[in-house]
């Protein structure tokens, strides 16, 4: 009794490890040669999922249980199945061969893809009608080109853009100026009169009508946000000193965070007031009694700004994990704030002294999806950026650009994209990048 039990153990054991190899055979159906990396899907019982591809000889084997019923479900590149074998439930203990046979069913071709070392530029849009005057980002990845046909006064057009096609375009009823982004990265163009909201929908350019005194006003001064937090400032182009603020979304508070100022040109500015004439002073006294601004304000924002020694201040704003970074160029600091307006840190800087023989521009450029800060420098035309680390203030290396006197330079994705045409050339205003050479990341 105990061996026939022992017998019938091993019997029963023998059926439930029953297991079947099927052995796959791909080949075209026309030339019979075999097809490698064909993906073979298989499901087997409920929730058990096996994956195999065919090498190169086109051949590939899997083991199921007997128990267990299979469907199949075949993925290739190139070829189709024509002849998948059906959902089934393999009985036999031994191998099971499928012969599968492939046919063609699509063809790529691709253009030629010319790949440039970082230094070399490429072009990105070029047109034998139109030249670039200035372009932007949408936040979907396409371009918005603010474009002209021989004079920039005499109409402009705004272009969409995907980086291989041109998608839309629209007429700009008056004159576009320029191109800028709010805080939120969203571009909008500026004309003499008016700002209008760029949006695209459907692969069509959208303008929505914006009053220019309302956004300058209320829309302008905001540089960046976090959860909670707006970021502003109260900057003048004719004053010598502003401050930046943060407004709270909960309680609806705002506080200044710092201060930016030029000593010595608020010193000159304010000392206008002592040698202008009379009758000036009188206007000026009577300003101040209508607004409360003082009367040295009012004469050297009037005259003083118009001079060769008054210089609009710098000082700009940057977001980079959840950190904010303020380029105070005047104290010669950077300043580094939490997401709520906290200072965490402050860092000498020293890449904006001695301007005349750096060649600073008096540029930070950051990049749009890094977050990268580089300094931009021109000497006889030569531009070259360098790599601001924001931990140390530190430069990193050297990296010229390929054109002299290039425009509108914007850092996106390692990559800086400007405007440029060759000196005393027939050719229009052609957009161009530069793939910046990879570095290990030196922000914290």
């Amino acid at each position: 009794m105990k061996k026939l039990l022992l017998i019938l153990l091993l019997f029963v054991a023998k059926i439930g490890s029953a297991q079947t190899v099927i052995e796959f055979h791909a080949s075209e159906q026309m030339s019979r040669k075999p097809i490698s990396q064909l993906q073979i899907r298989a499901v087997i019982g409920k929730d058990t999922l096996k994956t195999v591809y065919t090498n190169t000889r086109g051949k590939a084997h899997m083991t199921v249980t007997q128990k267990d019923s299979v469907s199949f479900a075949f993925f290739h590149v190139a070829y189709d199945v024509q002849n998948p074998p059906a959902k089934t439930r393999y009985k036999s203990n031994d191998t099971v061969r499928v012969n599968l046979k492939l046919f063609w069913i699509r063809t790529n071709e691709l253009d030629e893809v010319i790949i440039k070392p970082p230094g070399q530029p490429d072009t990105v849009f070029q047109s034998e009608r139109l030249s670039v005057q200035d372009f932007e980002f949408l936040p979907n990845g396409k371009m918005v080109l603010l474009t002209y046909p021989r004079n920039i006064r005499k109409g402009t057009e705004l272009l969409l853009f995907d980086g291989l096609n041109v998608l839309g375009e629209i007429p700009v009823k008056e004159k576009g100026l320029e191109l800028i982004r709010d805080y939120k990265g969203q571009p909008h163009i500026v004309t003499e009169n008016s700002v209008y909201g760029i949006n695209s929908k459907n692969e069509r350019i959208q303008l929505s009508n914006i009053d220019k005194q309302y956004y300058m006003t209320y829309i302008a001064p905001i540089v960046d946000t976090t959860v909670t937090k707006y970021f502003f400032s109260n900057y003048s182009e004719v004053y010598p000193a502003f401050d930046y603020f943060t407004y709270d979304l909960i309680d609806s508070t705002y506080k200044k965070i710092v201060n930016i100022e030029d000593d010595f040109m608020m010193e000159l500015y304010r000392s206008e007031y002592k040698w202008v004439d009379v009758r000036t002073k009188l206007w000026a006294k009577e300003k101040e009694n209508e607004t409360g601004i003082d009367a040295e304000v009012w004469v050297g924002a009037t005259y003083f700004t118009q001079s060769i020694y008054y210089k609009e201040l710098y000082a700009p704003m940057f977001e980079r994990n959840d950190s904010i970074f303020v380029f105070d160029h005047y104290k010669n600091w950077m300043y580094r704030f939490s997401s709520t307006g906290m200072l965490l840190d402050s860092v000498p800087i020293y890449y904006h002294l001695k301007a005349k023989e750096n060649g600073w521009k008096k540029l930070l450029l950051q990049d749009q999806t890094t977050g990268q800060v580089y300094v931009v420098y021109e000497n006889a035309g030569k531009t070259t950026l360098q790599r601001f680390d924001c931990a140390t203030g530190k430069l990193g290396e050297i990296i010229p650009l390929y054109f002299k006197y290039p425009e509108n330079l914007v850092i996106r994705d390692n990559k800086v994209y400007y405007v440029y045409r060759p000196f005393e050339s027939t050719q229009k205003k052609f957009l161009y990048d530069e793939k910046l050479p990879i570095m290990y990341p030196i922000l914290q």
